[in-house]
Protein backbone atom coordinates (compact mmCIF):
# COMPACT_ATOMS: atom_id res chain seq x y z
CA UNK A 1 0.00 0.00 0.00
CA UNK A 2 1.35 3.22 -0.56
CA UNK A 3 0.23 7.06 0.98
CA UNK A 4 -0.10 9.96 -1.26
CA UNK A 5 -0.87 13.54 0.11
CA UNK A 6 -3.85 14.77 -2.23
CA UNK A 7 -5.16 18.48 -2.86
CA UNK A 8 -8.15 19.39 -4.37
CA UNK A 9 -8.78 22.36 -6.77
CA UNK A 10 -10.61 23.98 -3.49
CA UNK A 11 -7.10 23.48 -1.59
CA UNK A 12 -8.64 21.05 0.95
CA UNK A 13 -5.84 18.50 2.23
CA UNK A 14 -6.29 14.59 2.75
CA UNK A 15 -4.80 11.61 2.30
CA UNK A 16 -5.46 8.79 0.07
CA UNK A 17 -3.99 4.95 0.20
CA UNK A 18 -3.46 3.19 -2.78
CA UNK A 19 -2.27 -0.63 -3.82
CA UNK A 20 0.57 1.11 -5.83
CA UNK A 21 1.63 4.08 -7.76
CA UNK A 22 0.22 2.79 -11.47
CA UNK A 23 -3.16 2.16 -9.43
CA UNK A 24 -3.21 6.10 -8.12
CA UNK A 25 -2.28 6.96 -11.78
CA UNK A 26 -4.86 5.30 -13.69
CA UNK A 27 -7.92 6.69 -11.11
CA UNK A 28 -6.22 9.89 -11.34
CA UNK A 29 -6.67 9.99 -15.09
CA UNK A 30 -10.12 8.09 -15.30
CA UNK A 31 -10.96 11.12 -12.95
CA UNK A 32 -12.62 8.63 -10.37
CA UNK A 33 -10.57 10.05 -7.48
CA UNK A 34 -12.97 13.13 -5.11
CA UNK A 35 -12.38 15.43 -2.51
CA UNK A 36 -14.10 13.80 0.48
CA UNK A 37 -14.81 17.49 1.96
CA UNK A 38 -16.16 19.08 -1.35
CA UNK A 39 -16.44 16.07 -3.55
CA UNK A 40 -14.49 18.02 -6.73
CA UNK A 41 -12.81 15.57 -8.76
CA UNK A 42 -9.98 17.56 -9.36
CA UNK A 43 -7.36 16.29 -7.40
CA UNK A 44 -3.78 16.15 -7.37
CA UNK A 45 -1.03 15.28 -5.55
CA UNK A 46 0.41 17.55 -2.61
CA UNK A 47 4.13 17.65 -1.59
CA UNK A 48 5.00 15.63 1.58
CA UNK A 49 7.73 14.82 3.51
CA UNK A 50 9.41 11.02 2.55
CA UNK A 51 9.26 8.67 5.65
CA UNK A 52 12.38 6.93 6.16
CA UNK A 53 12.81 4.27 8.25
CA UNK A 54 15.85 2.01 9.52
CA UNK A 55 17.69 0.11 12.51
CA UNK A 56 16.72 1.52 15.33
CA UNK A 57 20.15 2.33 16.03
CA UNK A 58 20.56 4.48 12.80
CA UNK A 59 17.87 6.64 13.57
CA UNK A 60 18.10 10.11 14.23
CA UNK A 61 16.49 12.52 16.80
CA UNK A 62 14.01 14.53 15.42
CA UNK A 63 13.25 17.77 15.40
CA UNK A 64 10.29 19.94 14.41
CA UNK A 65 10.80 21.75 11.01
CA UNK A 66 9.67 25.62 10.56
CA UNK A 67 5.92 25.51 9.83
CA UNK A 68 5.17 26.07 6.02
CA UNK A 69 1.74 26.85 4.48
CA UNK A 70 1.96 22.79 3.24
CA UNK A 71 1.95 21.73 6.65
CA UNK A 72 -1.28 22.88 7.06
CA UNK A 73 -3.05 19.74 7.38
CA UNK A 74 -4.28 18.48 10.38
CA UNK A 75 -2.14 16.20 12.79
CA UNK A 76 -2.91 12.66 13.80
CA UNK A 77 -4.37 12.84 17.69
CA UNK A 78 -1.65 11.48 19.81
CA UNK A 79 -1.67 8.24 20.57
CA UNK A 80 -4.03 6.90 23.30
CA UNK A 81 -6.18 10.18 22.70
CA UNK A 82 -9.30 9.83 20.23
CA UNK A 83 -11.12 12.81 19.52
CA UNK A 84 -14.57 12.95 20.78
CA UNK A 85 -17.35 11.78 18.31
CA UNK A 86 -14.45 10.12 15.75
CA UNK A 87 -15.43 6.97 15.93
CA UNK A 88 -19.08 7.62 15.51
CA UNK A 89 -18.54 9.74 12.63
CA UNK A 90 -16.34 7.04 11.24
CA UNK A 91 -18.76 4.55 11.39
CA UNK A 92 -21.37 7.10 9.68
CA UNK A 93 -18.83 7.48 6.74
CA UNK A 94 -18.54 3.57 6.22
CA UNK A 95 -22.07 2.84 6.96
CA UNK A 96 -22.81 5.85 3.80
CA UNK A 97 -19.51 3.54 2.06
CA UNK A 98 -21.73 0.71 2.21
CA UNK A 99 -25.07 1.82 1.15
CA UNK A 100 -23.38 3.46 -1.85
CA UNK A 101 -21.88 0.08 -2.66
CA UNK A 102 -25.28 -1.68 -2.44
CA UNK A 103 -26.98 0.79 -4.51
CA UNK A 104 -24.34 1.19 -7.32
CA UNK A 105 -22.99 -2.70 -7.62
CA UNK A 106 -24.02 -6.19 -7.76
CA UNK A 107 -23.45 -8.27 -4.85
CA UNK A 108 -21.81 -11.41 -6.66
CA UNK A 109 -21.22 -13.19 -2.93
CA UNK A 110 -18.62 -15.89 -2.86
CA UNK A 111 -18.29 -15.89 -7.00
CA UNK A 112 -16.63 -12.46 -6.37
CA UNK A 113 -13.11 -13.79 -7.05
CA UNK A 114 -14.22 -15.15 -10.34
CA UNK A 115 -16.52 -12.87 -11.49
CA UNK A 116 -13.64 -10.39 -11.19
CA UNK A 117 -11.23 -12.42 -13.33
CA UNK A 118 -14.34 -12.61 -16.00
CA UNK A 119 -14.50 -8.79 -16.28
CA UNK A 120 -10.68 -8.09 -16.38
CA UNK A 121 -10.14 -10.87 -18.59
CA UNK A 122 -13.47 -9.22 -21.21
CA UNK A 123 -15.94 -12.37 -20.83
CA UNK A 124 -18.25 -10.31 -18.72
CA UNK A 125 -19.67 -7.04 -19.04
CA UNK A 126 -17.27 -4.74 -17.20
CA UNK A 127 -19.42 -3.26 -13.87
CA UNK A 128 -19.30 -3.25 -10.28
CA UNK A 129 -19.13 -5.69 -7.90
CA UNK A 130 -18.71 -7.03 -4.46
CA UNK A 131 -18.68 -10.07 -2.31
CA UNK A 132 -16.25 -12.52 -0.49
CA UNK A 133 -13.19 -14.21 -1.43
CA UNK A 134 -10.32 -16.30 0.56
CA UNK A 135 -7.54 -15.30 0.85
CA UNK A 136 -6.28 -17.65 -1.46
CA UNK A 137 -8.45 -16.17 -4.46
CA UNK A 138 -7.01 -12.77 -3.21
CA UNK A 139 -3.63 -13.79 -3.75
CA UNK A 140 -5.23 -15.12 -7.62
CA UNK A 141 -6.34 -11.45 -8.43
CA UNK A 142 -3.36 -9.72 -7.34
CA UNK A 143 -1.18 -12.06 -9.39
CA UNK A 144 -2.83 -11.56 -12.42
CA UNK A 145 -3.16 -7.60 -12.04
CA UNK A 146 -7.28 -7.16 -10.47
CA UNK A 147 -7.72 -3.94 -8.75
CA UNK A 148 -9.89 -3.88 -5.95
CA UNK A 149 -10.14 -2.89 -2.90
CA UNK A 150 -10.80 -3.94 0.92
CA UNK A 151 -13.96 -2.36 2.17
CA UNK A 152 -14.27 -2.49 5.84
CA UNK A 153 -18.04 -3.93 6.09
CA UNK A 154 -19.88 -2.79 8.79
CA UNK A 155 -23.55 -3.16 9.78
CA UNK A 156 -26.29 -0.85 8.30
CA UNK A 157 -27.31 0.20 12.01
CA UNK A 158 -27.50 -0.52 14.58
CA UNK A 159 -29.58 -3.43 16.23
Amino acid sequence: MICYRLRCAHDHVFEGWYKDSSTFAMLRQKNLLSCPSCGTSSVDQAPMAPAIVGRASERLPQSDPAPTPDMAAPRAPAAGHIPPGLPDAMLSALRDVRRTIEENCENVGNRFADEALRIHYGEAPERGIYGEMSQTQREELEEEGVAFHNVPWVRDTES
